[in-house]
């Protein structure tokens, strides 16, 4: 995965929640873009899980992208 197509995605308007599938078979949801934010080199970013919870991903550990509004799915992550 590359910032830019992490970008394309939190970027777009109108916003469309995504779910980021990771190489060890994890998921992060992103359910709206201000729970995302990158880190100043371009290769980590920070994903508020909860109000007291962060997690920390590198980028190019991201497999795939997949965006949608997956109720099931927003129901597990949180």
């Amino acid at each position: 995965m590359t910032l830019e197509q992490l970008r394309d995605v939190h970027q777009a308007r109108p916003f469309r929640p995504f779910t980021l599938e990771l190489a060890n078979g994890g998921e992060v949801h992103v359910p709206h873009p201000e729970f995302l934010s990158y880190f100043p080199r371009g290769r980590t970013i920070a994903v508020a899980i909860s109000e007291d919870v962060i997690k920390i991903v590198d980028i190019m550990l991201v497999a795939a992208i997949q965006v949608g509004n997956d109720k099931a799915r927003r129901k597990r992550t949180r």
